[in-house]
C-alpha cells in the first residue's frame, strides 16, 4: 500500500531510465489497484496466526527481497553518503515501519474494509498538511472544499452521527494514524531527500532495508518467538510483502516513468473498492450502508484536494 500518498512504499525521487514497455500500462495499473487493494485481507489473515509487529517485519523482509532482487538484475547500487541515509532512516520509519505495523495492530478490532477506507485519507492528510509545510502548495477553494468534503465523508463512515456507535476507536484511530504517516514522510522526503542523483529503485531498496532493521530490533522487544507457524497466514504474510510491498513498488515504478506521478497516484481511489469488496466477499464482513456511501465522499474529496488549477494565457 505505499499508494503516492497511499499505501504504500513508493519513492517520487531518483532518476532513472524509462522502462521497456512488456504489458500496456492499464493493466499494470489494474494489477496495482487489486495487489494494494487485497493488502488489507492479507494483514488480516496475518494477524490470525502472528502478532502485528511479526506481520510488518515478515513483510517487510519479504518486500526487501524483492527489491534486492530487482536491484542486482539492474545493477543498481545502494546510495552514499551518510546524510542520505539518516534521511531515508526517517522515510523508512515514516512510511513503512510505522505505518505498517499501525495498520496491523487496527485490524486486530477493525474490519480490512475499514483500515481500506481509512487508507484512502491519506491524501487528504496530504493536502492539509502540504499547506502549511511545502510552501508550493497553495491552497485554492477548490482543495478546501475538497478538504472539507472528504473529512465530512469520514464521519459519514465513522456514523457520526450514531454517536460512533459499534465502532472499535482505538483500532481506527491507528488507522487513520497510519494514513496520517504517509503525507508526513512524503514531506520529509521533498523537503531532504530531493536531488541526490540515486534512482528510485535505489532510494526505494535502501528504505525498505532500512524498514526491516527497524523491525528487527522492536519486534523481539514486544512479541515473543512464534511457538508455532500457521501456514495459511504465513502465505499472507509472504504474499504481501513479496507482492503488495516488493512487486508492487517495481509496478508502480514503471507506471510512473512511463505515464507520469498523477496519473499513476490514481491507484489511490481504486484501493477502498477492492479492499472493501474483498473483505465482504472472502472474510464476510459486515457492510453498513454508510460505508460505501462515506467512501464515495472521502474518494470524491480526495480528488478535489489533488485538483490543480490552470490559468490561461
Amino acid at each position: 500500500m505505499t499508494t503516492a500518498t497511499a499505501t504504500t512504499t513508493r519513492h517520487p525521487l531518483g532518476t532513472g531510465t524509462r522502462p521497456h514497455r512488456t504489458l500496456d500500462w492499464r493493466l499494470r495499473f489494474g494489477a496495482l489497484s487489486l495487489i494494494w487493494g487485497f493488502s488489507f485481507l492479507l494483514i488480516k489473515v496475518g494477524t490470525n496466526g502472528y502478532a502485528p509487529f511479526q506481520v510488518t517485519l515478515g513483510r517487510l523482509v519479504f518486500g526487501t527481497a524483492v527489491l534486492a532482487a530487482a536491484m542486482a538484475v539492474k545493477r543498481e547500487r545502494l546510495p552514499r553518503g551518510v546524510r542520505t541515509w539518516a534521511h531515508l532512516t526517517v522515510a523508512a520509519f515514516l512510511l513503512n515501519a510505522l505505518p505498517f505495523s499501525l495498520f496491523a495492530y487496527a485490524e486486530l478490532t477493525i474490519p480490512s474494509t475499514l483500515a481500506g477506507i481509512c487508507n484512502a485519507t491519506s491524501p487528504l492528510w496530504g493536502m492539509a498538511l502540504s499547506v502549511v509545510a511545502l510552501s508550493e502548495d497553495r491552497p485554492t477553494r477548490l482543495r478546501v472544499a475538497g478538504l472539507g468534503l472528504g473529512f465530512l465523508g469520514v464521519l459519514t463512515v465513522l456514523g457520526a452521527w450514531q454517536g460512533f456507535h459499534g465502532l472499535d476507536a482505538r483500532g481506527t484511530a491507528l488507522a487513520l494514524l497510519a494514513s496520517l504517516s504517509y503525507p508526513i514522510g512524503w514531506i520529509h522526503v521533498r523537503r531532504t531527500l530531493a536531488g541526490t542523483g540515486c534512482s528510485a529503485l535505489s532510494m526505494t531498496g535502501a528504505q525498505l532495508f532500512l524498514g526491516t532493521v527497524q523491525l528487527a530490533v522492536v519486534t523481539p522487544l514486544f512479541t515473543s518467538f512464534p511457538s508455532r507457524f500457521p501456514l495459511v497466514p504465513l502465505l499472507a504474510i509472504a504474499a504481501l510483502g513479496a507482492l503488495g510491498t516488493g512487486l508492487a513498488v517495481l509496478i508502480q515504478y514503471g507506471l510512473v516513468a512511463e505515464v507520469g506521478p498523477t496519473t499513476a497516484q490514481m491507484v489511490t481511489y481504486f484501493i477502498p473498492v477492492i479492499a472493501t469488496g474483498a473483505g465482504v466477499a472472502l472474510l464476510g464482513e459486515s457492510l453498513r450502508w454508510s460505508t460505501p456511501v462515506g467512501a464515495a465522499i472521502v474518494l470524491a474529496g480526495a480528488a478535489l484536494t489533488q485538483a490543480r488549477v490552470t490559468s490561461s494565457t
